[in-house]
């Protein structure tokens, strides 16, 4: 006479299906990104940079007011003063947008993430909606406090800004905006290359390098190459004076750094399902 054994109700459970709905990559990619150490320094350096070599180069200029001469003062652009910072914050979120990505394949990590969440595609567009979200924060936060201490540092007789002084809210706003559009060039660049140092390197050399190369062209060439280029744009987009003769609006050169981000980061969505992990 055979007895038949009811299984515990833990042995009932089915294995999880490997198909998780979109917000629940979001929560994984969340859980990634913030539970790794270089999230929070590259966050920091970011902050940092953005905030304090505004307020460094802003007291400086107030300690040295007076002994500018007319032209000087007259120039002088306040914002763009208080906002300097966010050039070299720029390097360390694009740093950071690279390591989101090349870190996991660094690891190996990425073949566990899509052994459970096959849809390669789902799981990148997690990916650049978590890290442009928290880009994007952490950018405008800089940006708006770089503005704020800066100017209170520009005190009287200094000329100083306020957001509702012409072009001020356009750079304060631009320049964060700028800043994480840059950041997903960096994801962007990571995606593709896979290799941290790799595409660090090559986002280094987008900012710093091929403006070099091109100052090597003939004038007229290189004037009309420069204005395309993102260091030139994010100095468009600070400034709150007339902008050079040839450079783009500062909303048109968001508008193609956005489509730089946007393109990169098609290609590096394509490759990433083509190629093996």
């Amino acid at each position: 006479m055979s007895t038949q054994t009811t299984p515990p109700p833990a042995l009932e459970k089915t294995l999880p299906s490997g198909r998780y709905g979109f917000f629940d990559l979001l929560r994984s990619e969340w859980t990634k990104i913030r539970t790794v150490r270089s999230t929070m320094w590259t966050i920091g350096v970011t902050v940092v940079l953005g905030i304090g070599i505004g307020a460094l180069v802003s007291a400086l200029t107030r300690s040295h007011w007076a002994s500018m001469n007319i032209g000087q003062r007259v120039s002088f652009d306040a914002p763009a003063t208080s906002l300097i910072g966010i050039l070299f914050a720029q390097f360390a979120i694009g740093i950071l947008g690279v390591l989101v990505i090349s870190a996991e394949y660094t690891t190996g990590t990425i073949r566990a993430t899509f052994s459970a969440a096959p849809n390669r595609s789902r799981v990148f567009a997690a990916k650049v909606v978590v890290f442009g979200v928290l880009s994007f924060i952490v950018a405008e936060f800089t940006s708006f406090a770089a503005f704020f201490l800066g100017q209170f540092l520009l005190s009287s007789p200094a000329t100083h800004a306020t957001l509702s002084s012409p072009g001020a809210f356009r750079a304060v706003f631009g320049g964060g905006l700028f800043v994480c559009m840059l950041g997903l060039i960096g994801l962007g660049l990571g995606t593709i290359i896979r290799h941290t140092a790799g595409a660090i390197s090559a986002f280094v050399a987008i900012l710093l390098v091929l403006p070099i190369i091109t100052a090597a062209l003939p004038s007229q060439i290189a004037q009309d190459i420069r204005k395309f280029m993102p260091d030139r744009i994010g100095v468009d987009v600070l400034t709150t004076k007339s902008q050079d003769f040839g450079s783009f609006s500062p909303w048109v050169g968001l508008l193609i750094v956005c489509i730089y981000a946007v393109v990169l980061l098609a290609i590096g969505a394509s490759m990433l399902e083509r190629r093996d992990a």
